[in-house]
């Protein structure tokens, strides 16, 4: 049976008096990657904010499993969802301290890093790959390997949803697959639930496991990515046509403009 983690029930949020999200119902379900597409200004980093509760509905409820995450306190929320915005500030600290930063909601406002927090800060540069960069500067880094510093410190806060808004943006091809690979490996390995935006279709369609497709504030599409339906709906919207090629057994999805 689907188990679901996050619930938007009958949301609406509107910016400057304008509807941007319209009476949403929408589902990201427990232990898989949900990646949500659109073309620009449809609602999409909306969406991501209202599920981590950056933004609040007008109207409507969201749901962290059965709870409502607007009565959660913060540092409770912030143990069960890790955020990563598209523009996360570069902080000016050494790679190992901006990684360590993520353990805050396990620590007081007096507590010392424990053996804990130390050991999950380890574990996290060790599944990003970011151990040779632990003491450069944030701001030193090339946008991959931030990108990669960036994934240790929402995987450092150890938590099981991860909520992650265009982790590829501004990243060279090669570089957005690398992101992805290790994303896909968090959720595998790690059992991870992880909703994300991508403008890339590409790897929208060969990473994720189910995609909503939004249109003017609304989910028009939400399928399993490899459904034929999901599919014609993005044919449709960004008039592209969708491939699918098998090679040594394995099935990629592309698309191509029309």
């Amino acid at each position: 049976m689907m188990e679901i983690m996050i619930r938007l029930e009958d949301v609406t949020y509107s910016y400057n008096r304008q509807p941007l999200i319209h009476g949403m119902d929408l589902t990201f379900e427990k232990g898989k990657i949900t990646t949500i597409v659109g073309p620009n200004g449809c609602g999409k980093s909306t969406v991501i904010k209202l599920s981590s509760r950056l933004l609040h509905p007008d109207k409507g409820k969201v749901f962290l499993e059965n709870k409502e995450i607007g009565v959660m306190k913060r540092k409770e929320f912030a143990r069960s969802v890790s955020v990563l915005l598209q523009s996360s500030h570069i902080p000016d600290m050494a790679v190992e301290d901006a990684v360590m930063s993520g353990r805050y909601p396990h620590q007081t406002p007096i507590s010392f890093s424990s053996a804990e927090d130390k050991r999950l800060t380890e574990y996290a540069m060790e599944m990003t790959y970011c151990q040779s960069l632990r003491s450069k500067n944030m701001r030193q880094l090339s946008g991959g390997e931030r990108q990669r510093v960036f994934l240790a410190m929402v995987l450092a806060q150890d938590t099981p949803v991860m909520i992650l808004d265009e982790p590829t943006t501004y990243l060279d091809i090669n570089v957005s697959y690398e992101i992805m690979e290790l994303i896909n490996s968090l959720n595998r390995k790690l059992g991870k639930t992880i909703v994300l935006v991508l403008h890339d279709l590409n790897l929208a369609l060969n990473y994720s496991d189910r995609l909503a497709v939004m249109e003017n504030g609304k989910v028009v599409a939400y399928e399993e990515a490899s459904d034929h339906r999901v599919h014609r709906c993005i044919s449709d919207i960004f008039k592209v046509d969708i491939r699918r090629l098998t090679e040594k057994g394995k099935s990629y999805y592309y698309s191509f403009k029309l």
